[in-house]
């Protein structure tokens, strides 16, 4: 893997995370932000893991003990199981209709169980959490209304239990509409953005994936970008180990072919790949409009899965291993993150994360 297994992250964007371990560790350090301190408790790894088949199209319906799930080869017990935006069973759960069903990418046409059959409890899932980073540097001059559109479009199709923040990024980063639920102030947050200078896109991408990383269940970062970075300190690579780590999935849809660009290309499709995303490369709007119809499906589609990790003596990287059980679901193809490195994967409440954001709000 390239994916570097530093800590260079914390003394670069200033950003510290701590844990207290119940597998034995009792260190405790802290996340300081803007004046905010976070005290961060490791305590879960949490999954979202896309099922297809050989053709693209996205498996519904299947159950719990369908998936054998390791940790640096160590098998874990699952702790919570949830399928798309339909349903969600617990993992003493085991009986229910006989799963493997392929859908047509349409998220109106997916299998929902009976509630209370067999014993499962089944109760509606709580939506995504969807961060929009939206690129306004001077490489987006010439498309910038059309970026607009496609990205409105975006917003308006999400399911209603899903929450959406609407960023941009030039040279800085910009929270123009945090976390919510009200579609019409992140479109009006989309509207009122204008184009800015140079592009700082990892830079500004790290800062979104601290901003996700406190919040549990599906958390993923849609980014728009007409262009290569210019103007950040960070690597890519240390983006997608703090991504991996914090179980946030990074989707990029790129106006640019890949080849004419291809160090961006390489760095947008690695990121995107290790954390269980997805790179789209959209040369003009339909195919932008496209893109971003392909993100809703995904995330409507995602199997999120939780474990508490067996006791293990590594504290560095952990390698995860997600698998089909059963010669008749073992042909279907699994996208998900495939590892975290300890000292960076995190739990940190929510309460945390929207008084953080209230404070950088109000300055």
């Amino acid at each position: 893997m390239s994916i570097t297994k530093g800590f260079r992250i914390a003394a670069i964007a200033g950003i510290c995370f701590g844990m207290l371990l119940p597998l034995g560790g009792g260190n405790r350090f802290a996340a300081q932000d803007e004046g905010v301190r976070l005290h961060v408790h490791v305590v879960l790894v949490q999954l979202s893991v896309a099922v297809t088949d050989r053709k693209g199209n996205y498996v519904t319906g299947l159950r719990p003990e369908d998936f054998a799930i390791t940790e640096d080869k160590i098998p874990q017990k699952m702790a919570t199981f949830e399928e798309g935006n339909f349903n969600t069973r617990t993992p003493d759960t085991m009986d229910s209709p006989r799963a493997g069903k392929v859908a047509d990418n349409s998220l109106d046409k997916a299998p929902s169980l009976a509630a209370g059959a067999s014993g499962v409890r089944i109760s509606p899932l709580a939506g995504a959490n969807i961060f929009i980073l939206f690129d306004t540097s001077n490489y987006m001059y010439r498309g910038f209304v059309f970026a607009q559109d496609a990205i409105a479009d975006f917003v308006r199709s999400m399911d209603d239990a899903s929450k959406i923040a609407f960023y941009s990024y030039s040279r800085d980063l910009s929270r123009a509409t945090l976390l919510t639920a009200d579609r019409y102030r992140v479109v009006n947050g989309v509207r009122s953005s204008v184009a800015g200078d140079d592009a700082a896109l990892y830079n500004s991408l790290l800062l979104t994936v601290k901003d996700a990383a406190p919040l549990t269940g599906r958390k993923a970062i849609v980014v728009f970008s007409n262009g290569p970075d210019d103007a950040s300190s960070i690597p890519p690579e240390d983006v997608a180990e703090l991504a991996q780590s914090t179980g946030t999935i990074i989707y990029i849809v790129s106006t640019h072919q890949a080849q004419d660009d291809p160090v961006s290309t390489a760095a947008f499709e690695r990121m995107s790949k290790v954390t269980g995303g997805k790179a789209y490369f959209a040369g003009n709007w339909s195919k932008e409009k496209q893109a971003f119809e392909s993100i809703r499906r995904d995330l409507g589609h995602l199997y999120s899965i939780s474990y508490y990790p067996q006791a293990n003596p590594n504290r560095g990287w952990r390698t995860i291993g997600v698998k089909l059980v059963g010669k008749d679901l073992q042909r279907y193809h699994i996208r998900t993150r495939d590892g975290y490195s300890l000292q960076q994967e995190t739990q940190v409440n929510s309460e945390a994360y929207l008084e953080a954001n209230t404070n950088l709000e109000s300055k």
